[in-house]
């Protein structure tokens, strides 16, 4: 799920007035706030995806306006962590100049309720009316001069992706303060809400939509028990199939490209271990990272155009059944499927829950979903297990293989809740889930762009800082100590054959003693010292694995990196000359992967959220346990195949 953080606002101008905007989840908030300020906040088509608040600075012609996005909910009687964010942000009253209540036109009657409720907080309050298009479609309609006489308030119709609507809000916000005010603030107990709400919805001679028939259609199907559970998963397999199809002549491209500017440096540069670092740790390690770029790109074009076509949604609603077997509901679904992009914001997005206990079990769960990390490695490996010719009909052996590893991830991610909800307890009573199913609609050009350029920045960063650091270091391991001439000479390596003093500065290196020192840990799954550098240099990042495979190959053979990984052998213990990359052991590997916990940050981010170190440590520990065994039985399985 693609849940990115937003980017970091400007610096809040000091003295600027503060507006918030509020309103209930799918309302088109967030797509105003980021048409406001320019700002890519995530939006999604469920509740519960904002989970924190963003703000960000919109420029005006009186001077700059601070406006806050927060966390959209259908009440102000707080349930969850993100429902409580809003109701304390209503009590800071002194600290915002007005109120900006998102109401959706086709859901008028709910709107109301809700903005009854915020004008308690006796706040400046102007209503924005979204979806008013889509009201008219339906064959509704609403007076929206009308309704601003029927409230005492400003009303604003916007259209979603229309520059005029974002304009109109722009002058709206600069002086809260002349806001028009009701002359009396709406009632609070329920029964009268509702009549002063038919009241308005008269005087703004409101006709609610028809039913969305074309939605009616495609949910009898789509949301069928049965049917709608097979379409669902026939849907994620075509997904995967598509990432390995569509995205692999564009990886060889990268690839050839990287392998020409490698041979360039080794040949440029006159200073061997300058060339080698360029060569060996830029080029290959880095670029061997860089060269899955099309799958992570591919990967969130697809999550993008589900989630904007309102698809996302009934995943959702599909999966309650299914996450309500491991004790959970269908806003765990939404912090599970967050964690397809990355375990963090997916732990963040567990905020949405009411229970304590429920947020604790999901989190444990979060970081066996597949995110995208982990996407290069199983490019990577399963490329070795399986040429891409392999298959059966169009259906790819590579595409079955990785979605298989997603299934699997899945699955024991609700197998992780499901003990962990009765190791913690069940909490004491069952709160509501409200799933509201949005209308079909084709996903916005621009939106779906923003989503991919923002998981494809950030992978980019990612590779540019930790992995680029990380790489850097493990060449450094992989090349120290520095050797002469007379120590290669004195162990019978020619100095003038490149090939042979790599191989022996690799296997003599810092790198290689480490990996030789939990040696005994790993040869049960058949890993040798190489392998298990990656491993322990992965928990920087899981991407690493690959860059040192790459630097380890590109520094065995630079003319042929394939090649060696391809053809590695065990160089010592009982299975010398024996072949590392063998069925047995790639399949260890894809399963270590699927467990491990090899990510620092998602445990920093489980240690803010939890106010604790104990959960990211136990999680750590149980995960990695859990990698180990699983990957031997893989290997046996896998090797009494062979």
């Amino acid at each position: 799920m693609t849940h990115h953080h937003a980017p970091a606002p400007a610096p809040t101008p000091v003295g600027a007035p503060r507006i918030a905007l509020v309103g209930s989840p799918n309302a088109g908030k967030t797509t105003l706030f980021n048409g406001l300020t320019g700002l890519r906040a995530k939006t999604g088509n469920y509740p519960g995806v904002t989970v924190a608040r963003y703000e960000g600075v919109v420029e005006t012609d009186a001077g700059p306006v601070v406006v806050e996005d927060l966390p959209g909910t259908y009440s102000l009687d707080p349930i969850s962590p993100d429902e409580e964010v809003v109701a304390a942000v209503l009590q800071e009253a002194d600290q915002l100049a007005g109120l900006l209540v998102v109401v959706d036109a086709t859901n008028l009657r709910r709107g109301l309720g809700f903005l009854a409720q915020v004008q308690q907080a006796g706040l400046p309050t102007a209503v924005v009316l979204t979806f008013v298009d889509e009201l008219v479609r339906r064959g509704g309609r609403v007076d929206a001069s009308a309704l601003s006489r029927a409230l005492g308030l400003t009303v604003l119709p916007v259209v979603a992706g229309e520059r005029r609507g974002v304009e109109a809000l722009r002058e709206l916000i600069v002086d809260p303060g002349s806001w028009p005010a009701p002359p009396l603030v709406p009632p609070t107990d329920p029964e009268e809400v509702t009549g002063w709400a038919k009241s308005v919805l008269r005087s703004a001679h409101f006709t609610a939509p028809d039913p969305d028939s074309r939605t009616g259609r495609l949910d009898g199907v789509l949301l069928h028990p049965v049917w709608g559970t097979l379409i669902f998963f026939l849907t994620m397999f075509l997904f995967f199939q598509t990432i390995f199809v569509v995205a692999a002549p564009l990886q060889g491209w990268i690839e050839a490209g990287f392998a020409w500017l490698g041979d360039l440096a080794r040949e440029s540069i006159p200073v061997r271990w300058l060339a080698s670092l360029v060569a060996d740790a830029l080029l290959a390690g880095v670029g061997g990272v860089l060269v899955f770029l099309p799958q992570i790109a591919l990967l969130f074009v697809l999550i993008s155009l589900l989630e904007g076509s309102g698809y996302l949604s009934r995943a959702a609603y599909l999966m309650d059944r299914i996450m309500a077997t491991a004790g959970l509901e269908g806003r765990a679904f939404v912090a599970l499927l967050s964690s397809m992009a990355c375990a963090i914001p997916g732990i963040m997005a567990t905020r949405t829950l009411p229970s304590a206990r429920d947020r604790i079990a999901t989190m444990m769960a979060a970081p066996l979903m597949t995110c995208s990390a982990r996407l290069p490695v199983y490019v990577l490996l399963i490329g070795m297990l399986v040429p891409p010719s392999m298959g059966w009909g169009p259906v790819s052996a590579q595409g079955a293989i990785l979605f298989g590893l997603y299934v699997l991830g899945a699955a024991s991610a609700m197998t992780s809740a499901w003990f962990f909800k009765r190791v913690i307890g069940r909490s004491a009573a069952g709160l509501p889930f409200y799933m509201e199913m949005p209308s079909y609609r084709w996903p916005r050009l621009r939106t779906v762009l923003i989503s991919v350029w923002d998981a494809c920045r950030a992978f980019l960063r990612k590779v540019t800082s930790i992995i680029l650091l990380a790489t850097i270091v493990l060449w450094a391991l992989l090349n120290l100590p520095l050797r002469g001439e007379a120590e290669l000479q004195a162990a019978g390596v020619n100095p003038a054959d490149e090939v042979a003093v790599a191989a022996y500065v690799l296997d003599n290196s810092v790198a290689a003693d480490v990996g030789r020192a939990v040696g005994p840990v790993f040869e049960p799954l058949g890993f040798d010292w190489r392998v298990n550098v990656g491993v322990i240099s992965s928990l920087a990042a899981r991407e690493v694995f690959v860059s040192t495979l790459g630097q380890v190959a590109s520094a065995s053979d630079p003319d042929n990196p394939g090649d060696v990984l391809a053809s590695m052998t065990h160089q010592d213990g009982p299975r010398a000359g024996e072949r590392v990359f063998t069925p047995p052991t790639i399949a260890a590997l894809l399963v270590f992967f699927v467990y491990a916990l090899q990510c620092m940050s998602t445990l920093a981010v489980m240690r803010r959220e939890t106010g604790t170190w104990r959960w990211p440590l136990i999680a750590f520990a149980y995960l990695g346990v859990t990698a180990w065994v699983m990957a031997w039985i893989a290997q046996a399985l896998v090797g009494a195949l062979a």
